[in-house]
C-alpha cells in the first residue's frame, strides 16, 4: 500500500509522496519490494493515491528485476487505509495475498515467515521484542493468547504483548468484511478495524512473531533518520 499523503514527514513529503524518499539512496518502497521479490512474490499491485503519477513514474525505473508490477489508483486514499486494500479486490481476483506497507523497512525473512506459517484465512506479523522508537512510536498494539491468536488490536489498548510489523497474508474473503465495516461505518476505516472485526467474528486471526528480525516504519521525520541509522548500523544485513 502506497497511496497515503505523509503528513507526519511534511515538508519532506510536500513534493514528493512518503514512498519515494530516498533512504540510504534507495526509493522507502524499494525495501519492501525487494523482500517480496527475494521470497518468490512477483507479481505485485502497488496501490496509489497522493502524487500518484509520481509513484508510477519512479517504480517503472527502479522496480525489482524479475517483478510484474500493477498500479491501482484509490481515489479515496485520505479515508482510511481500508479502502486501500478494497481498491485492490480485481487484482487478487481468488487468490491468497500478502500485504505490505509501502512506508516500512522489512527484512525478507518476515515475507518468509508469512509465507511458512500455518494456513489460515488470516495471518499477521508481529514482533513481541519491538524496542526501537519507529517500532514503538504510534504503534498499533495486539493482544495474543497462548495459541498465537489475536485477541485484541488497537492503538491504545492497556493490556497487549506485541506490535503488528505491517505484514499481513489474507484470503479474499477479506474484502467481504471490508464491504461489511465500510457499509456501516463509511470513511475513515481503517485495516485495525478490519483486523479488529476478524479477530471477533471469524474463525481465528492467527500470527507468527518476527521478534529479533529487522524492520521499521517510517511515519516521521524521526523516523526516517532513524531509519537511516538503523541500516547504517546492519549494513551487512541483504535488504
Amino acid at each position: 500500500m502506497a497511496a497515503g499523503d505523509g503528513g507526519r514527514l511534511r515538508p519532506l513529503t510536500d513534493s514528493q509522496p512518503k514512498v519515494l524518499l530516498p533512504v540510504r539512496e534507495r526509493p522507502l518502497i524499494s525495501y519492501p519490494l525487494r523482500a517480496l521479490v527475494s521470497q518468490g512474490i512477483t507479481e505485485i499491485a502497488i496501490v496509489v493515491g497522493y502524487r500518484a503519477q509520481q509513484v508510477k513514474e519512479a517504480l517503472r525505473n527502479c522496480a525489482p528485476r524479475g517483478c510484474s508490477l500493477e498500479f491501482v489508483y484509490n481515489p479515496d486514499y485520505d479515508d482510511g487505509n481500508a479502502l486501500s486494500l478494497r481498491a485492490a479486490r480485481d487484482f487478487v481476483g481468488d487468490d491468497p495475498f500478502i500485504l505490505c506497507m509501502g512506508d516500512h523497512i522489512i527484512e525478507p525473512a518476515l515475507i518468509a515467515m508469512v509465507l511458512a506459517a500455518r494456513p489460515a484465512a488470516t495471518t499477521l506479523v508481529v514482533d513481541s521484542e519491538a524496542s526501537l522508537e519507529s517500532q514503538l512510536n504510534d504503534a498499533t498494539r495486539v493482544l495474543i493468547d497462548g495459541d498465537n491468536r489475536l485477541v485484541r488490536i488497537g492503538k491504545r489498548l492497556r493490556r497487549w504483548n506485541a506490535v503488528d510489523t505491517g505484514v499481513f497474508r489474507f484470503t479474499p474473503d477479506v474484502f467481504s468484511t471490508v464491504d461489511h465495516l465500510y457499509e456501516h461505518r463509511g470513511n475513515g476505516l481503517e485495516l485495525n478495524d478490519v483486523m479488529r472485526f476478524r479477530a471477533a467474528h471469524a474463525p481465528h486471526v492467527d500470527t507468527c512473531d518476527a521478534s529479533g528480525l529487522f524492520w521499521t516504519d517510517v511515519d516521521t521525520v524521526e523516523d526516517y533518520r532513524s531509519a537511516e541509522q538503523q541500516l547504517e548500523q546492519r549494513d551487512g544485513l541483504r535488504l
